[in-house]
């Protein structure tokens, strides 16, 4: 682990890039806004610079060979976008009986603008009670890293509100690209 350490921070400093923030030991990450393949890149160094390495939802399509083991080394899961094959179930059992759960999760969905995220993330914390942290890169600053842990509270509207507010300064690798942090279950008639 010190090597990974090592190289993270040497990599931020060799780029030009700074990271904020200390990663809790245990939760849900989430990372926005997704604009650009170095995503990835920048989250490996972020979680190995503090010393963790969690598990990151990645699409499917790109686990081919030689990729898709590197990408599994790195602590990545393959995923089936549009696919409900019960992933969330699978997740929040995982994360109900292990001490140290951390996953990464980008609620973009994709790397161009959507009218709404995945939430994915949000039925896992609920699920789980285990707090969601704020991820982030910010291209025109070249900052990456981590903002505040909050608990959802159930209220959509209300934790999306906070999510939403940290958010509407981040721009991403390729600003105009992402996505504004709203889920379909706020547009949901009340019942």
């Amino acid at each position: 682990m010190p090597v990974r350490r090592w190289l993270a921070r040497t990599a931020f400093r060799a780029v030009g890039w700074r990271k904020v923030g200390t990663l809790p030991r245990t939760g849900i990450f989430i990372g926005a806004p997704h604009t650009s393949n170095w995503d990835f890149v920048l989250t490996i160094l972020v979680l190995w610079s503090d010393g963790m390495s969690p598990k990151v939802l990645v699409k499917s399509e790109i686990f081919w060979w030689p990729l898709g083991p590197l990408l599994r080394a790195l602590g990545a899961l393959p995923t089936e976008r549009g696919v409900n094959g019960g992933l969330v179930d699978r997740l929040a059992q995982e994360a109900r009986s292990s001490k140290g759960f951390a996953l990464v999760i980008a609620p973009d969905g994709t790397r161009r603008k959507t009218d709404h995220w995945k939430s994915g993330f949000y039925r896992i914390a609920l699920a789980t009670g285990l707090p969601v942290t704020l991820g982030f890169i910010d291209g025109p600053t070249r900052t990456t890293g981590l903002g505040p842990t909050i608990t959802l509270t159930g209220d959509v509207g209300a934790d999306m509100d906070v999510i939403r507010a940290f958010y509407a300064d981040k721009r991403g690798v390729r600003p105009g690209r992402g996505s504004t942090p709203r889920l379909r279950e706020e547009d949901a008639p009340a019942t």
